[in-house]
């Protein structure tokens, strides 16, 4: 699942074409637009330049002179730059052909999509509920809003209206590396906790906007989390998990106890 560091690596791809006028955009499964038409989705962004774009949480901000382009990658949705001669995948969903190549936005399960805003007042208006971004957190705001809410920390982690950009990936791993239950209530973390969960969710993001991922590293949570029986790469204990949200959520019951 796309997650704040990948939407930061579609951010660089498509920073890399700004100033190119778009000559068409193909809506090849409208199935991925959200509010808007493809003829409308064409009409506005044809013979405009896409601008310095910019992220908010997992969303992706293209405006284009005007209008402003709003991604969404969902589960499975990415954007990628390919030469004009390349053949389609079937997920391809949306095209924008540029002089020189073409920006594809690929979506397999299609839960979230493509948005249009007028203007850049419309598209704040469109992301008015998210929580502020993840990376812009500092040590004291992130204790003020966990201190807000009752839920569990992992809950309030990935809560998109709480803070934005942190999925499972990052949310296990950041509570790994600080070595706290996520099933703990988030309002419940000492100081002391607090000043170690900010350091590790930084430095995390960190790593992971390089790699333009959450790296499955055989040093991190992630890398241990899809094997037939994780075990905590810092001790070697057996994992724990458990269904929160729907989600899979693992944790040390060595390193991170209740």
């Amino acid at each position: 699942m796309p997650e704040l560091p990948d939407v930061e690596g579609f951010r660089r791809v498509l920073a890399e074409h700004t100033g190119e006028p778009v000559a068409s955009v193909s809506v090849l499964d409208p199935g991925v637009l959200r509010g808007v038409t493809a003829r409308r989705l064409s009409t506005a962004l044809r013979g405009h330049r896409f601008e310095q774009p910019h992220r908010r949480g997992k969303w992706l901000l293209a405006p284009a002179h005007g209008p402003v382009v709003l991604l969404h990658f969902g589960m499975t949705g990415s954007l990628t730059w390919h030469d004009p001669d390349e053949p389609r995948h079937r997920h391809d969903r949306v095209v924008w052909e540029l002089p020189d190549g073409e920006l594809r936005f690929r979506d397999m399960r299609k839960l979230q999509g493509v948005h249009l805003a007028a203007d850049r007042e419309e598209a704040d208006e469109t992301l008015r509920d998210l929580g502020p971004d993840a990376l812009d957190l500092s040590r004291d705001d992130l204790a003020a809003t966990l201190g807000a809410h009752r839920g569990r920390l992992k809950t309030t982690l990935t809560d998109q209206t709480v803070i934005a950009g942190l999925g499972n990936l990052l949310a296990d791993e950041i509570c790994w590396r600080a070595r706290i239950n996520p099933l703990r209530p988030a309002r419940d973390l000492t100081a002391s906790e607090l000043t170690t969960l900010h350091r590790a969710m930084h430095r995390v993001l960190r790593a992971s906007i390089k790699a333009e991922r959450v790296p499955p590293r055989k040093t991190w949570l992630t890398g241990a989390r899809d094997t037939q029986t994780p075990t905590c790469p810092r001790c070697g204990t057996p994992l724990e998990a458990h269904r929160l949200s729907a989600r899979r959520t693992l944790w040390c019951p060595t390193c991170q106890p209740n």
